[in-house]
């Protein structure tokens, strides 16, 4: 599991700088004053990123549903964090009038650490589900294999 979270953990990391740097790319040129609409957008931009990662890194050796219902939880799922994260930022910035950009960044971290936290669960629970394969077919697997 150390080696899921592991793998989990970088490719969440770099999802992390595409979407608040997205965001505050988006909120300091074309969305200014949209931070709702930047973060959504941020979001799914960072969101095809971990689909990538996770599905040919983190949990290649889990693979074992059809893609297209793979793709389709794992999309739910990310929706729903999306939604958890968004609706941080929409109660600190509309509901608590916090609304600086660092309460932005804040609100928008705290997101983030809300949905990442759902993500994983769900992942290991729902889309790469299965037992994990005796072989690790993950085109960046750590080492190839004796022989």
């Amino acid at each position: 599991m150390w080696h899921e979270v592991a793998k989990f953990g970088l490719i969440g990391a770099i999802s992390f700088v595409i979407d608040l740097g997205g965001m505050n790319l988006l909120t300091h040129t074309v969305l200014e004053g949209k931070p709702t609409t930047a973060r959504i957008l941020s979001g799914v931009a960072a969101t095809l990123f971990a689909w990538f990662g996770n599905r040919s890194w983190t949990f290649a050796h889990r693979r074992s549903r059809p893609v297209h219902h793979e793709v389709t939880l794992f999309f739910v799922v990310n929706g729903l964090a999306l939604v958890i994260s968004t609706l941080c930022l929409v109660i600190s910035h509309y509901v608590l009038g916090f609304e600086s950009r660092l309460a932005d960044n804040i609100a928008t971290v705290f997101g983030i650490g809300l949905g990442t936290l759902f993500r994983f669960w769900t992942y290991r629970r729902f889309v790469f589900a299965h037992e994990p394969m005796d072989v690790d077919t993950s085109p960046l697997r750590d080492e190839d294999p004796p022989g």
